[in-house]
């Protein structure tokens, strides 16, 4: 019997049958419109419904990232449907990942009963899911969780830990979130991507020393003016590619490859150059040495690599300024954990605290750790009583003073000063962050947000052309920056355009696109997409958002209130 590992999404309608009961026909005319947006929105995501049962319906994918936007999909368009007669319909959903039996058509097993008992459990307008479908999403989906324990359900044995969808997730400068494929083109010379370095023997614990040392010879590569580095949000996109076809998507000649293992306190690393034209390896080495001085030996490395790529090290071209590396090693692998942390912060609040915990014993070891103090801000900020100025100014003071070379450190300052409203610092520490880094397209993202903010969205849009040359994968809560930028520019046709093409919608896109709307008459669209974006933020108000669109124009801000409020966010 044919088997199979599905992404498995449950929905029923909340008070099916009082509602049939109470008006019959009206509410078979109803669920026949939700049954095909259901339709659509499963298919348009890559998935199948399988199975139907009255007021239920059973739909698969191969992607647990694309069953879970599905479900938040479905959520927010019924939110945000206007009925005169009734209230929007109500749905809960469950989510399990499961091998499953394949009869003809149709799934059965364990795992579908699993998924529909999650499905039973939720509450009105609630999204569950299954421990095993949350560990296979959570370093990946743009959303936050509760984490609601083990849960005994009715005909299982053992208990199954639940996970409660909460809401979409704020941009992330180590979550990615791809926005598409890009298309197959000619590849530009002297140009290479690094992949994520893989784990020898499998041992999870030393993901984050995996992920910091291809972050760190990234940032080394990137210092090479004539190189042009893939940013690390694309290579991160393309962990599982192979060289050739990550070179082919990128657009780059040659492709990195790197393994690491730790024991004890010696590293092993092993690095392979591969031409992605022939998929030849160009270049090998094998790196074994203590753990202490693995950071200082990323420079040369990065300078062998270089030289390998285009002949020779071009000393003249390098960035003088170079970041500080933290005097105590051991102060390193705290922040590396702390940033393997930070990169599930969001997802679940535990992770931001812990986060933080990891930074604050980096910054105990290392007093002058500049970098740290920067990042444990960014974690911090992610939980319910984190408050600026008072809890994140300290920190992003201490961080620029031991090391103002850092290029993460200014970025993050920059928006710190933007909640201060001290425009003109904001613009030259990210002018700053972008001369310590030229090729990290993320920074030339968040870059053209604060050159829309303090009124220049002109230059917004030539840096976002920028930003998706160097990674034609940019996460979508940067890519939304065109649409933003020309909504300020008050083009706003090309603004929803630019926004309703995205992959999919953002809490913030949304608004945008409601603004635009009402500022083009349409009030019935963007009544809409204002219901929407409640529906995973019901208590989010017109004030909360303001303070985060930090505009300089106050006739802007006054105008982008107005026409949010007339469209029905809470004041």
């Amino acid at each position: 019997m044919q088997r199979r590992l599905a992404a498995i999404l449950v929905a029923d309608i909340v008070g099916y049958s009082a509602l049939m009961e109470a008006a019959e026909e009206q509410t078979a005319d109803r669920v026949a419109r939700c049954r095909e947006m259901i339709r659509q929105t499963v298919a348009t995501l890559d998935g199948r419904i399988f199975n139907t049962a009255g007021d239920a319906w059973l739909a698969e994918f191969g992607s647990p990232i694309q069953a879970l936007r599905c479900a938040a999909e479905i959520r927010h368009t019924l939110a945000g449907s206007e009925d005169t007669e009734a209230d929007p319909l109500r749905l809960r959903f469950g989510l399990h990942l499961a091998d499953v039996l394949v009869q003809s058509d149709d799934l059965v097993g364990d795992g579908v009963n699993v998924a529909a008992r999650i499905q039973q459990e939720a509450d009105p307008d609630s999204v569950f899911a299954s421990a095993a479908f949350f560990d296979s999403i959570r370093r990946n989906a743009p959303f936050a969780f509760d984490d609601l324990g083990e849960r005994h359900l009715k005909n299982l044995s053992e208990p199954i830990r639940i996970y409660r969808l909460r809401e979409e997730m704020a941009r992330h400068r180590l979550q990615s979130a791809p926005t598409r494929m890009r298309d197959a083109e000619v590849k530009r010379p002297l140009s290479l991507a690094v992949l994520p370095f893989r784990i020898i023997g499998g041992d999870e614990d030393q993901r984050f020393l995996a992920e910091g040392l291809t972050d760190e010879l990234i940032v080394e590569l990137a210092r090479f003016r004539r190189l042009f580095v893939s940013s690390r949000s694309a290579s991160f996109a393309l962990a599982e590619a192979d060289p050739v076809k990550a070179g082919d998507i990128l657009g780059v000649r040659y492709v990195l490859e790197g393994q690491v293992r730790r024991t004890g306190d010696q590293v092993r690393i092993g690095l392979t150059l591969t031409e992605t034209e022939t998929g030849s390896v160009v270049w090998s080495d094998r790196i074994v040495r203590p753990f202490a001085e693995v950071l200082d030996l990323l420079d040369s490395t990065a300078a062998r690599i270089a030289a390998t790529v285009f002949g020779r090290i071009e000393d003249a071209g390098m960035v003088t300024a170079r970041r500080r590396s933290p005097e105590n090693m051991s102060a390193y692998e705290c922040f590396l954990r702390g940033l393997e942390q930070h990169r599930l912060g969001g997802v679940l609040e535990e992770h931001s605290r812990e986060a933080v915990r990891w930074f604050t014993r980096a910054i105990e070891r290392d007093p002058t750790y500049g970098t740290a103090y920067a990042w444990r801000v960014c974690a911090a900020s992610d939980l319910p009583e984190f408050s600026y100025p008072e809890n994140g100014e300290p920190d992003i003071r201490r961080a620029l003073e031991p090391d103002p070379h850092d290029a993460e450190a200014n970025r993050i300052a920059s928006f710190y000063e933007l909640l201060n409203g001290d425009f003109d610092q904001a613009v030259r520490l990210m002018r700053r962050a972008m001369e310590l880094n030229p090729s990290d397209a993320y920074i030339k993202a968040r870059s053209a947000a604060v050159a829309t903010f303090v009124g220049e969205p002109e230059g917004a849009l030539r840096l976002l052309d920028e930003a998706e040359e160097l990674d034609p994968l940019l996460p979508v809560w940067c890519v939304e920056e065109r649409g933003i930028a020309l909504y300020a520019l008050g083009r706003y046709g090309e603004a929803l355009d630019a926004l309703g093409e995205l992959v999919f919608q953002t809490f913030r896109s949304r608004l945008y696109r409601a603004a635009a709307l009402m500022a083009l008459g349409r009030t019935d669209e963007a009544g809409k997409l204002v219901r929407e974006a409640l529906a995973s933020k019901p208590n989010f108000s017109v004030s909360r958002f303001l303070f985060q669109e930090c505009y300089r124009d106050p006739a802007l801000r006054r105008q982008l209130r107005q026409r949010l409020e007339d469209a029905g966010l809470p004041p």
